[in-house]
C-alpha cells in the first residue's frame, strides 16, 4: 500500500511512496502527530539524482524489518532537500556539528519540538566496513528515547542553541576593499592543482564562480598565471569524463583528481554555472572550444531538459537500471558496430576507448590529448578527423539516446531556472544565437506567469501543474538578476517593470533592516527553530551574495539607491567570509569588484546590430547596458532616470557612458563607438591595476 507520499509532485518523494516506511511529507499533519504520539521524527532528506539515497532507499527503506521499527516508534518524515533548502540547510548544519562532515542522504532525529539531537548520513543496513548499521542506530536511538529521554532533549537544547548562533552572522569589520579580491586570488592560486586543475584533491567540483573570481582578478592586474590558470581548468573539465562529449554538459562533480570519473547526475545549477564561465572564457581568450562547450551545454539543455511549457527541468540521475554510469560509458565493440572498423578505430584511440576499460571494465569517453595533438600523432590530416568525429559522434549519441535513459527530475525551480535563464541569455549575444534568447526568454515568463501567488509573490517550485511553498532568497535573487540579463539582450523593459517589484518584495520581506544582509526565509514563512542568512557559495552562489549582485546591477539600471545600499550593507556583512575563504565567497567578491567599478552604465541609441554584437563579445566584467533602438519614447517608469537628458530619436547610433549617472559627452558613429568600445575593455587604469 503506498504511504503519504502518494499525493506529493516531488519525483523524489514520489519514488519513496511505496516503501513499506509510512513516510509522511514534511507538513502540520506530520509534526502534529509526533507532538501528539511523543514520538521522535527520523527526518530522511535527499534528491532525486542521488545515487546514496537511492542505495539507501533500497536497503533500508525498501527493507521490512527497518520499516517496522521506523513505523512503531518514530514519524518518519521525507523531504526533497531542492523543494525544501530552508529544511536542508538548517539540518545539514547540525549533522556537520554532530559528525564534521555532511551529504545526502541526510539522517536525522528530532524531538517533536524539531530540534535535532543525533543525525549522520548514509547509513548501511547492517554493520559492515567499520560503519554502523542503520538498524543498530535506530535500536540505540529507541533505548535513549525510552530511557534516557532527559539526555536526549538536553542535547537537542544545546544543538538547537548552537544553530542559533549560527544563524545571524555578522561582518568582520573590515571595509570591503578590492584586497579581498586579490587575496582571494592568491588563496586560489596556492590551492589549486597546477597539473590537473582543480582546488585541492579529489573528488573534484567545478567551483565556476571561483573561475570568473579569477578572471576578474586579472582584468584588474593581469598576470598570465591567474589566466593560465582558468585555462588549464577550463580545458581539462571539458576534455575529462565529467563533460559528456556526445550529448553536452556536465556531471556533478569528479571522484578522481583527473577530471575522468563523474559523479554522473547532471544537475541543471552546474550546466549553467558552467556555460556562464566558458562563455568567459572565450570573451577573455577567443578559443573557439570555449564557445563550442558552452553552445553544446545549452544544446543539451534545450534538446533534454527543457519543459514543453517553457521551463527548465532539475537534473537527471546518475543511475539507469540500477547501475551508476551504465547508460553513459561503452565497449570497443559496441563502437565498432555503430562505426565501423576504421571510423571506430580512430574514434577509440581519441576517446580513450580500450578493451580493458577506463571504468569497471567499460570506457568512459574523454580527451587524453586534444583532436589536434591525435592527428599530429598519428600523422592524420586534422581538418578530415574533425568532420568524422562529428558524424561519429553523432550517430553514437543517436544509439545511446535508444538506451534506457537515466530518470529525470522534471520540477521546475525558480532558483536554479534564474541561473540557467541568465546564462542562456547572455549566451544568445555572446554566440549570436537567436534560440537561446528565445529560450530565456519563455522559460522566465513561464516562472512570471505559473510559479507565483495571486498576490505577486514567487512561488519555488512547479511541476504537474501544481505551483507551491513559497520563494525563498536566492528565488527572487536568481530571478531579478536574470530579468536584468534578459532586458540587456532585448531592451524590452517589461523584463525591468517585472524586476523590481520582485526586488522591493525582496527588501519587503527578506532584508534584516538592524543588521544587514538577507535572511533565505521570508518575514511570514513557516516558523523553523532558527532563520538563517545564507553567504557562504556551495554548488551554486550564495544567496546573499546573488541578491547584491542582483540589487547592483538593477540599481544602476534604475537609479534606485536603496537597492545600491542594501548591496553594500550585504557586502559588509560578507567581510568574515570573504576573508575566510576565496571559494566559499566567490559570489560576493564578484559583486564587491562590481561595487568598486568602475561599473560604466552604458546608453546605446539608434539601432545597430553590430556595433552591440561588437560590445557582447568583449570582456567587461562590470557593466550595465541599457538601449532603445527605436524613436519609440520610454514607457517604464523605473528606466526614466537613465534615458533623463537623452534624445528621443539619434540620426547614427549613438552611445552615453555614465558612471553613477554622470555621463560623459555622446559618442556617434560606428569608429567612434568601436573606439569607445576599446577604452571601457581595456584593462583599467586606476591605480589598484599598477
Amino acid at each position: 500500500m503506498p504511504n503519504q507520499l502518494v499525493g506529493e509532485t516531488s519525483p523524489y518523494l514520489l519514488q519513496h511512496a511505496s516503501n513499506p516506511v509510512n513516510w509522511w511529507p514534511w507538513g502540520s499533519e506530520a509534526l502534529q502527530r509526533a507532538r501528539d504520539e511523543n514520538k521522535p521524527i527520523f527526518l530522511s532528506i535527499g534528491y532525486s539524482a542521488c545515487h546514496w539515497c537511492h542505495v539507501m532507499e533500497h536497503e533500508s527503506f525498501e527493507n521490512k524489518e527497518i520499516a517496522a521499527t521506523l513505523n512503531e516508534h518514530f514519524v518518519s518524515i521525507k523531504v526533497d532537500r531542492e523543494e525544501r533548502p530552508d529544511l536542508d540547510q538548517i539540518y545539514m548544519n547540525a549533522v556537520q556539528m554532530i559528525t564534521g562532515r555532511g551529504g545526502w542522504p541526510m539522517s536525522v532525529f528530532l524531538t517533536p519540538a524539531l530540534k535535532p539531537f543525533f543525525g549522520g548520513t548514509y547509513w548501511p543496513p547492517h554493520s559492515r566496513m567499520g560503519m554502523p548499521g542503520f538498524d543498530q542506530v535506530l535500536s540505540s536511538i529507541t533505548r535513549v528515547w525510552a530511557e534516557r529521554r532527559d539526555e536526549a532533549e538536553q542535547q537537542a537544547e544545546e544543538l538547537t542553541g548552537h544553530l542559533q548562533q549560527a544563524g545571524p552572522i555578522s561582518g568582520s569589520g573590515r571595509n570591503p576593499d578590492l584586497e579581498l579580491l586579490h587575496d582571494a586570488a592568491v588563496e586560489l592560486q596556492r590551492s589549486a592543482d597546477g597539473v590537473r586543475g582543480g582546488f585541492g584533491n579529489a573528488p573534484k567540483f567545478p567551483h565556476s564562480m571561483s573561475l570568473q573570481l579569477l578572471l576578474h582578478a586579472w582584468h584588474r592586474r593581469p598576470h598570465d598565471e591567474l589566466l593560465q590558470l582558468v585555462r588549464l581548468n577550463l580545458d581539462k573539465m571539458s576534455r575529462g569524463g565529467i563533460y559528456d562529449h556526445l550529448a553536452g554538459g556536465f556531471s556533478r562533480y569528479s571522484v578522481d583528481a583527473d577530471w575522468l570519473v563523474p559523479h554522473f547526475e547532471k544537475m541543471l545549477y552546474d550546466n549553467a554555472l558552467l556555460t556562464d564561465v566558458y562563455l568567459d572564457g572565450f570573451l577573455v581568450t577567443t578559443d573557439p572550444e570555449y564557445a563550442r562547450i558552452a553552445r553544446e551545454t545549452l544544446d543539451y539543455q534545450l534538446h533534454y531538459m527543457t519543459d514543453p511549457q517553457g521551463g527548465f527541468h532539475s537534473s537527471e540521475d546518475a543511475d539507469s537500471e540500477g547501475v551508476e554510469g551504465k547508460f553513459y560509458v561503452w565497449t570497443p565493440e559496441e563502437i565498432r558496430q555503430v562505426l565501423g572498423n576504421d571510423a571506430a578505430e580512430r574514434f577509440c584511440t581519441v576517446y580513450d576507448v580500450t578493451p580493458a576499460g577506463n571504468f569497471e571494465g567499460h570506457n568512459i569517453l574523454n580527451l587524453p590529448h586534444t583532436i589536434g595533438e591525435c592527428a599530429k600523432l598519428h600523422d592524420w590530416d586534422e581538418e578530415k578527423l574533425q568532420a568524422e568525429l562529428v558524424q561519429s559522434r553523432n550517430k553514437l549519441l543517436e544509439v545511446r539516446d535508444r538506451r534506457e535513459r537515466p530518470a529525470k527530475d522534471d520540477k521546475i525551480l525558480v532558483n536554479w531556472n534564474g541561473l540557467m535563464i541568465h546564462s542562456m541569455a547572455r549566451a544568445s549575444g555572446i554566440l549570436d544565437e537567436e534560440t537561446y534568447l528565445t529560450a530565456a526568454a519563455s522559460a522566465a515568463n513561464f516562472l512570471l506567469e505559473h510559479v507565483r501567488r495571486e498576490d505577486g509573490r514567487l512561488l519555488h517550485s512547479w511541476r504537474s501543474g501544481q505551483a507551491r511553498i513559497d520563494a525563498f532568497l536566492d528565488d527572487y535573487a536568481n530571478l531579478i538578476n536574470a530579468l536584468v540579463t534578459l532586458y540587456e539582450q532585448d531592451f524590452d523593459e517589461t523584463w525591468i517593470d517585472e524586476a523590481v517589484p520582485l526586488a522591493e518584495m525582496l527588501l519587503e520581506h527578506f532584508h534584516d533592516d538592524d543588521a544587514g544582509g538577507f535572511f533565505y526565509t521570508a518575514d511570514d514563512h513557516e516558523e523553523l527553530i532558527t532563520r538563517i542568512k545564507d553567504t557562504f557559495d556551495n554548488a551554486t552562489p550564495s544567496s546573499n551574495a546573488m541578491a547584491a549582485t542582483a540589487l547592483l546591477r538593477l540599481g544602476k539600471l534604475c537609479g534606485k539607491t536603496a537597492y545600491l545600499q542594501a548591496a553594500a550593507e550585504t557586502l559588509q556583512l560578507g567581510t568574515a567570509v570573504m576573508e575566510r575563504s576565496a571559494i566559499a565567497g566567490s559570489q560576493l567578491l564578484l559583486a564587491l569588484d562590481m561595487q568598486i567599478g568602475p561599473t560604466p552604465e552604458i546608453v546605446l541609441l539608434g539601432h545597430s546590430d553590430e556595433l552591440l554584437q561588437d560590445l557582447r563579445q568583449r570582456f567587461l566584467p562590470n557593466h550595465v547596458l541599457c538601449g532603445r533602438t527605436t524613436v519609440q519614447a520610454v514607457t517604464s517608469e523605473h528606466l526614466k532616470n537613465i534615458f533623463a537628458g537623452k534624445p528621443d530619436s539619434v540620426e547614427t547610433p549613438t552611445v552615453f557612458v555614465c558612471e553613477n549617472f554622470a555621463c560623459q559627452a555622446p559618442v556617434s558613429g560606428e569608429q567612434a563607438i568601436r573606439e569607445t568600445w576599446d577604452k571601457l575593455t581595456a584593462h583599467p587604469t586606476t591605480p589598484d591595476s599598477n
